[in-house]
């Protein structure tokens, strides 16, 4: 091993994967110790496996990942981040491609099935085993509901006894991971009620399915986009939901695993929306990509500080009479940008939660007002006693600019920041842009052209 590092186990048993771990695979990997890495590889979770293959070279991930089984390679695809799918599937031929398809389930196959090019996406669907459920998928978008679904559940009808219902849900077992419930559909396949796999086993054999499933089940269309979906699963703290078409026939179901996946998904994209940057920046990928997706950002930002620039210079006037104004510009941007944060941290989180409707913009705005009003006070108060006790230029004049403009400022910079995530999530735009440095600069610029008009009014 490399360094003599021993690797370290779970107490369970199972490997733990560090940089001794990671470091020691690579080395069996490039001496072609097959049998070795098969053997380490077999202690590992699909997700400390992915967590590996993203933490070693290229060509060494992508020799590992040729020696996996195709059902621990297939779970542990599912893991991985989406440019190191593609790179790892790029050299596999099509026989080895379709064994892995088939391995998974019909929603991760179709998301995979997605990402192929689509000329390697026709030729393997016709040799997979789902096709008709897989090419049914591939129709729906990416992030909704019927995109998002699994085609594998178990179906019964309603005359059905609980000991068939039983040997059903054994039967199936095998093509239906994370089984929570079965569902009752009539005859033409519409969901009349769902029975949970608990009631299941704790019912008299003999009785009738029918009296004993929840008809007052929540269900999701097929067209409902993915964040509306991890909304009512957490709503409802469902583990199972099902997905219907609009004429209330079931299609398919949405288990938590998945939407799970999708919080953190979209919570990623909203922190990087935050940030500046597109939402889909990957930790590998490439200086370009990067790039691409976080100059555009900069150079708002960049025109925001020219506007910043000329407002200052626009008030060359004011600062020459009064030098000690230059003092408190950073002081103005920073209170003014911090306010709108908060505020739209609040919205954001709202908005994106559901707990905030667009029917709630007027009592958010007015309380925030409120406490911006509030906070401007003890702000102001404390800037004018430091002019005071430091002395600083013309007192009362000082301390009558400071503390009307960070009244000012800081109103005006809480309202926009709890005004904008409304008027973004009207317009059909991610609230979250509004913590993005568009907002942040413009109120730079709001805070700055308050600041000198306050500072007119006093000085000259």
């Amino acid at each position: 091993m490399t360094n003599g590092a021993p690797t370290t186990t779970r107490p369970g048993g199972l490997l733990e994967v560090d940089e001794a771990l990671v470091d020691d695979i690579a080395a069996l990997v490039r001496n072609d110790q097959e049998g070795m890495v098969r053997n380490l590889a077999a202690d590992l979770y699909p997700a400390d496996l992915a967590l590996l293959l993203r933490h070693v070279p290229r060509d060494v991930a992508q020799r590992l990942f040729s020696w996996l089984p195709p059902t621990q390679a297939s779970d542990t695809l599912t893991e991985l981040e989406e440019d190191l799918r593609r790179f790892l599937l790029h050299e596999i031929d099509e026989p080895a491609l379709t064994d892995l398809l088939d391995a998974l389930d019909t929603d991760d196959a179709a998301d995979l099935l997605a990402e192929l090019p689509d000329e390697v996406a026709l030729r393997v669907l016709p040799a997979l085993e789902d096709t008709d459920d897989l090419t049914e998928l591939l129709d729906y978008g990416p992030e909704t509901a019927g995109g998002l679904m699994a085609r594998e559940f178990v179906a019964v009808p309603p005359t059905w006894t609980l000991a068939e219902v039983t040997e059903a849900v054994r039967a199936q077992a095998p093509d239906v991971d994370e089984m929570y419930a079965a569902f009752v559909v009539d005859a033409d396949g519409v969901l009349l009620g769902v029975v949970s796999l608990k009631d299941l086993l704790l019912a008299p054999a003999d009785r009738l399915v029918s009296s004993l499933m929840e008809p007052n089940f929540i269900s999701v269309t097929t067209d409902i986009d993915q964040e509306e979906v991890a909304r009512v699963v957490q709503r409802y703290d469902l583990v199972s939901l099902p997905v219907l078409d609009e004429r209330g026939r079931l299609m398919g179901r949405i288990t938590i695993d998945d939407v799970v996946d999708v919080i953190r998904d979209e919570a990623e994209e909203d922190i990087q929306i935050m940030s500046g940057l597109t939402g889909d920046e990957g930790t590998r990928d490439s200086v370009f990509r990067v790039s691409q997706g976080r100059l555009p950002w900069l150079l708002i930002g960049l025109l925001g500080s020219a506007l910043s620039g000329t407002v200052i210079h626009s008030f060359e006037v004011q600062l020459q009479q009064a030098v000690v104004l230059a003092t408190f510009i950073p002081v103005v941007t920073a209170m003014g940008g911090n306010a709108a944060v908060q505020s739209a941290a609040i919205a954001v989180q709202g908005l994106s939660s559901g707990r905030l409707w667009m029917g709630d913009i007027l009592p958010r705005i007015t309380k925030e007002m409120a406490v911006a009003l509030l906070n401007g006070l003890v702000i102001a108060s404390i800037l004018c006693g430091g002019v005071f006790l430091f002395n600083m230029g013309n007192v009362q004049r000082l301390m009558l600019t400071i503390g009307l403009t960070m009244l000012l400022v800081s109103l005006v910079a809480t309202t926009n920041g709890a005004l904008i995530p409304f008027v973004l999530k009207k317009f059909g735009v991610d609230p979250a842009s509004a913590m993005g440095p568009f907002v942040t600069t413009l109120n730079d610029i709001i805070g700055l052209t308050l600041y000198f008009f306050v500072a007119q009014f006093f000085y000259l």
